[in-house]
């Protein structure tokens, strides 16, 4: 009889470097990575596990600052493995955790439903976005969803709604050790033209007013109530402001690049520094939405 083990068809590699996955282009090495096959083989390789190793989920590597002493456990790469969408019955679309959210908005469109245009200026993919109820250009992730799909650390699936989640800006907690595998999205029926149209705009606004030519993870800080990260960093001067090769980009105050040679540790500094400041000139302590991990060399 065949064991889970003998049924895993994905690629696991040692030592692999995490600055290639990395939208910032940094990070140290992960002690194994995991590159399933599907959704399936991603499941039998957590059971071959029993729940031993440390495991760590990454889909486009946006929203992320991966210290340069890398990852100890394993990380699942989801990128371009988890990638099934189809439409269900009604207003419904079944989306797993590895579709880059700019292909959700397409894809709902050309199905001719609307409400998810906004997730085209989200840089990452499902499952980020679930786990931080991300958003743009005034929406939110959660509004849009009715119901997921989630594996725990031993390989157990489970069916969840969204009451069984506390879910705030840029903030979502639930049951612990789960991890999102899929989304059903609830939608509205509307037009295939207007909602093309309306991902058009909104694509050509980001590239206006972010610096999407440039390594970056995204926004760097969460929006203070009733205020924008973005003007109150540009309000001390710190446009332009670099520490090492990264920079606060002259382009859009909320976000960090990478100018070329900078490593994890220039960018959190980047980031304290920033938050420092802030909060000395505006009296305004900025949080951020990026999530730092790893070690520290």
């Amino acid at each position: 009889m065949k064991s889970v083990r003998d049924e895993i068809k994905g690629q696991l590699l040692a030592h692999e470097k995490l600055a290639k996955y990395t939208s910032w282009r940094v990070g140290g090495e992960a002690d194994w990575m995991f590159i399933p096959q599907d959704k399936q083989d991603l499941i039998n390789f957590i059971k071959s596990q029993h729940g031993r190793e440390p495991l760590f989920w990454l889909g486009l590597g946006s929203n992320l600052l991966v210290r340069d002493g890398g990852i100890r456990g394993t990380v699942i790469n989801t990128r371009n493995r988890l990638k099934s969408m189809s439409k269900k019955d009604g207003s419904r679309i079944y989306v797993e955790a590895g579709v880059p959210c700019a292909l959700i908005a397409r894809y709902c469109g050309e199905q001719g439903m609307v409400g998810a245009e906004f997730l085209a200026g989200i840089p990452g993919t499902l499952g980020g976005a679930l786990k931080m109820n991300a958003g743009a250009f005034g929406g939110e992730t959660w509004a849009i969803v009715d119901s997921v799909e989630t594996v725990d650390a031993f390989g157990q699936v489970r069916q969840r709604n969204r009451p069984d989640y506390d879910i705030a800006y840029r903030s979502v907690s639930g049951p612990a050790q789960e991890w999102f595998l899929s989304a059903e999205l609830r939608l509205e029926p509307g037009d295939v033209a207007e909602s093309q149209q309306k991902i058009k705009i909104l694509l050509e606004r980001r590239n206006q007013t972010q610096p999407t030519n440039q390594p970056s993870c995204g926004s760097v800080f969460k929006n203070p109530p009733g205020d924008f990260a973005a003007r109150l960093i540009e309000a001390c001067g710190l446009k332009g402001y670099r520490i090492g090769g990264a920079e606060v980009s002259v382009k859009h105050a909320n976000f960090i690049v990478n100018t070329g040679g900078a490593n994890a540790a220039d960018i959190e500094a980047l980031i304290g520094h920033v938050q420092d400041t802030v909060e000395t000139m505006q009296g305004v302590r900025l949080l951020t939405e990026v999530c730092v991990v790893g070690e520290s060399l």
